[in-house]
């Protein structure tokens, strides 16, 4: 029985196609390129010798899934798992948050797919947290089932309004405000973000580069990669500023989210731009953001932080996820 695994970014969506345990294709097209998903499923299955020969499909969305219907939020898309059932001759599929494929997808993951930035004292009981800076910011926890295995509990959290820590946040806080109604931490770290912030230090009066200026203005849909390429280059003030302060960010938003579910299993920094800035995530911003919570650092000292480096994490859980739709139907 053959079953689709997809996970849906607002920059990409990759999909991949499985005959049990074993993967016949994957591939991965620009997400804004098409006007909904159900046209990349298609072109997808096209390849193959028929959409009915796909009994199940389970797919991750980076927005909030309800009633099997997500709008997705870096996207201009309304997904329904019923309508794509129809559309595509899939007998069942199911839709969850990207974060809840990509937290399944990380404990199935070995230990060589991690980076540590914190060993901690882990408790093999606890609870996990998951964080991961991409297009968006995602969050998501996991529990475990007496049982075995773990149920994920969704969130949004990333939307959560963007606390400033110091002066300079404050100062970036009026400058996002000029643009945005409302400021969250999405806002700052994320995709979106890093560009945000190399614009703000530019106004604030750091030199910029003529080279970098133009790389910019012609990369218009990578200009985050770009900041934190020069960045980790070390050749340009104003990116390496930015990334720092991502970084920090970044950081803090990870250790409310640790304040806030208590993650004694672990924190798990996952997402698309960690593991392309892992050296910076390893010089002390992030876990020095992360730590500064007053009377209870000593609580986030002793949880265990991880940088998940596999970027398929997403679609491994999703490819579980859809893998036990499959068997159900047995």
């Amino acid at each position: 029985m053959r079953f689709l695994a997809g996970d849906v970014g607002g920059t990409k969506t990759a999909l991949a196609l499985f005959e049990g345990e074993r993967m016949i294709r994957r591939a991965t097209f620009p997400s804004a390129a098409f006007e909904s998903l159900e046209l990349i499923v298609r072109e997808f299955l096209g390849q193959e010798s028929g959409e009915s020969s796909v009994a199940a499909a389970c797919v991750g969305v980076a927005g909030p899934v309800v009633d099997q219907s997500c709008r997705a939020t870096n996207l201009p898309w309304i997904i329904e798992a019923r309508a794509m059932e129809r559309a595509l001759g899939i007998a069942r599929v199911r839709l969850v948050n990207d974060f809840h494929a990509l937290s399944i997808g990380i404990t199935c993951l070995p230990e060589s797919d991690f980076a540590v930035l914190s060993a901690g004292e882990p408790d093999a009981n606890g609870p996990w947290a998951v964080i991961g800076a991409g297009t968006g910011l995602g969050e998501a926890l996991l529990v475990r089932r007496e049982r075995g295995g773990f149920d994920v509990l969704s969130s949004e959290g990333s939307h959560t309004d963007f606390g400033p820590r110091n002066e300079t946040e404050v100062a970036l806080l009026r400058f996002l405000w000029k643009r945005h109604k409302r400021v969250s931490y999405e806002r700052v770290a994320s995709g979106m973000g890093l560009p945000a912030l190399y614009e703000f230090f530019r106004e604030q009066g750091v030199p910029e580069s003529a080279a970098v200026r133009e790389e910019m203005a012609a990369q218009g849909a990578h200009q985050a990669a770009i900041v934190s390429a020069h960045a980790l280059a070390g050749d340009d003030e104003i990116c390496a500023r930015a990334l720092d302060l991502f970084v920090s960010v970044y950081g803090s938003a990870a250790g409310n989210l640790a304040l806030t579910t208590l993650p004694r299993g672990g924190v798990y920094v996952a997402g698309g731009i960690s593991p392309k800035i892992l050296p910076k995530l390893q010089d002390g911003t992030f876990m020095a953001a992360f730590r500064a919570k007053g009377r209870l650092s000593h609580m986030l000292e002793s949880m265990p932080v991880k940088v998940v480096l596999n970027a398929d994490a997403g679609l491994i859980g999703a490819a579980c996820l859809a893998r036990e739709l499959a068997r159900d139907m047995d």
